[in-house]
């Protein structure tokens, strides 16, 4: 398969390679691997659903795990309270975070924006 890549002015087409072959043994080891992965993100955000743990705790959980790091910001918002995926994605708006932002990717000021904001949530 071949993607087309860009160069300053010029286009060009490069080949992509192919994923690496794992054996059967590899395979199994990654998929348990991302069923832990989306198990503990679910976890974490039905606490953040019923209020057991706040959005500060949950970026200081990020800080450290990164299962937890890679969860998506809009994920988050829209697992507090009160707070579906409209507003999740108009606050990400207003605060000029990308959607696709995980919380290990957002930036001080979005961090502190985003605290005060949901300050107690």
């Amino acid at each position: 398969m071949t993607r087309l890549r860009s160069s300053g002015s010029s286009l060009y087409w490069r080949a992509m390679q192919p994923p690496p072959s794992l054996t059967a043994d590899q395979r199994h080891a990654a998929l348990e691997k991302a069923a832990v992965a989306r198990r503990v993100r679910a976890e974490v955000k039905e606490k953040l659903k019923v209020g057991a743990l706040s959005l500060e705790e949950l970026f200081a959980l990020g800080d450290s795990d990164e299962m937890i790091a890679k969860l998506k910001v809009v994920a988050a918002l829209e697992s507090l309270p009160g707070l579906g995926k409209v507003r999740a994605r108009r606050v990400m708006e207003d605060l000029d975070i990308s959607e696709s932002r995980r919380l290990r990717g957002v930036g001080t000021k979005q961090r502190r924006a985003l605290l005060e904001r949901f300050d107690g949530a």
